[in-house]
């Protein structure tokens, strides 16, 4: 049994929410996200609240459960509050800068790599090694992170590349005579 998928998904007072079919819809201040739902789930949406809830106790549909609870939670939060990451560059020389709506960053190749932001997502670059990438969509902003991270990730000897503000890299002890 689900313990994430028993809990309800309350619903701020900004965002509005529309269940047609197997397509709910939520509106916030920041965007419109839309979750396609599966036959397997029960969707009740009463009293500012979202009920999930399986219609068989089969295997498929309990693994499902708090699955599309939490993607609904996700976007309820999304397009209220937004979602964001954050990226340190760390390296001798490895700066991003904003160039018009691309992000244009120097990571020790013998070019600059320009990255176009895609529709819906912000970057700000708060100092050349720091950046933090804000969007509605959770799995967009998310993918933008990972890819500009992909262009340069962090080595374990020496601590260089680009990584997460939270995320903690393991370091190897170098070679020894």
């Amino acid at each position: 049994m689900s313990r994430v998928g028993k809990n309800p998904v309350i619903i701020p007072e900004s965002v509005r929410c529309t269940l047609a079919g197997n397509l709910l819809t939520v509106i916030g201040k920041f965007g419109e996200l839309t979750v396609s739902l599966v036959d397997e789930l029960l969707v009740e949406h009463k009293n500012q609240q979202i009920l999930v809830s399986p219609k068989k106790k089969d295997r498929k549909s309990l693994s499902l459960w708090g699955t599309y609870r939490s993607l609904i939670a996700n976007a309820v939060s999304d397009v209220d509050q937004g979602y964001v990451k954050r990226l340190e560059i760390n390296g001798v020389g490895y700066r991003a800068a904003l160039k018009g709506n691309d992000l244009s960053m120097q990571l020790g190749y013998s070019h600059d790599v320009v990255v176009p932001i895609p529709e819906g997502i912000t970057v700000v670059c708060e100092k050349p090694t720091l950046l933090t990438i804000t969007g509605f969509n959770r799995q967009q902003t998310g993918e933008f992170a990972a890819k500009v991270r992909s262009f340069r990730l962090p080595e374990p000897y020496k601590g260089k590349g680009i990584k997460y503000a939270n995320e903690h890299i393991v370091r190897k002890e170098g070679k020894k005579k």
